[in-house]
């Protein structure tokens, strides 16, 4: 459903500093995939996203979705079909707005509304209902301000606001990093349970190998903009740690890199 063809990308051209990131990159990721994008700093996972997103512009390449090209939509038209969860709790929300506030400017999106700003009593129950299955008590919050809320719910939130207009594809780019462990377990179930009932393509970028190897369908490790592990069906659901450093390790062309600074 997504169609990444020959992209590429590169900061600082034609200076001294010049760094190619993409060259010719191409991905394909099907109907209902969860991708876990794993991959050391500086590989490209955040850009790429960022690039199926709207944010970054392209060098070269194309972006089909569901058979659309999207490459020269701005990102504020790629909304619409694309969801996106961002490292930052305070990111994707309005904080000094109301919960109820954030989750109806959500439910507008791709709806055409008038310019009075409302909330009807069917509404607040719609929303109550969907955070009530969250077990993170906002359904009891839905007149606090967003910027009251921790950071756990803050980023509960965001998910449930990015994924409320059943998006065509979801991207969660380290959506848990910032968060304790406790609460990053809370909010990976939320976040599991909300694809797999609405079964929304996704692109989850970690740094968290048991995340990486827990979650989803299919693995994809990039390394200097190239992929260089894909790992999906029965060799995704038999995957442990051991055998994806072993996969690393067989891979010459990335032999100079230690275990450690590809997943820090």
């Amino acid at each position: 459903m997504l169609q990444i063809s020959n992209i590429k990308k590169s900061f600082n051209k034609n200076t001294v500093n010049e760094n190619i990131l993409f060259d010719n990159l191409s991905i394909t990721i099907n109907d209902g995939d969860f991708i876990t994008l794993i991959g050391s700093n500086g590989a490209g996972k955040s850009t790429l996203l960022n690039i199926i997103s709207g944010n970054t512009n392209l060098d070269e390449g194309s972006i089909l979705l569901n058979n659309k090209s999207i490459e020269s939509l701005p990102e504020y038209k790629r909304t619409k079909f694309i969801g996106r969860v961002f490292q930052n709790p305070s990111s994707g929300i309005a904080p000094s707005m109301t919960v109820l506030e954030n989750l109806t400017m959500a439910n507008s999106k791709n709806k055409r509304f008038n310019l009075s700003f409302g909330v009807t009593k069917k509404d607040r129950e719609l929303f109550k209902n969907i955070l009530s299955n969250h077990s993170l008590g906002l359904e009891e919050k839905l007149d606090v301000k967003v910027g009251m809320l921790s950071g756990g719910q803050r980023q509960a939130l965001s998910l449930v606001m990015a994924t409320l207009s059943k998006p065509a594809l979801l991207l969660l780019d380290e959506h848990t990093a910032a968060l304790d462990p406790s609460m990053s377990e809370k909010v990976l179930n939320i976040t599991n349970s909300i694809i797999k009932d609405n079964t929304i393509t996704t692109l989850m970028v970690t740094h968290d190998l048991n995340q990486a190897i827990s979650l989803g369908n299919r693995l994809i490790m990039l390394h200097r903009g190239k992929v260089v592990i894909d790992i999906s069906g029965e060799d995704k659901k038999s995957l442990t740690i051991e055998k994806l450093l072993g996969y690393f390790k067989n891979i010459s062309d990335i032999g100079l890199l230690s275990d450690r600074s590809l997943f820090s």
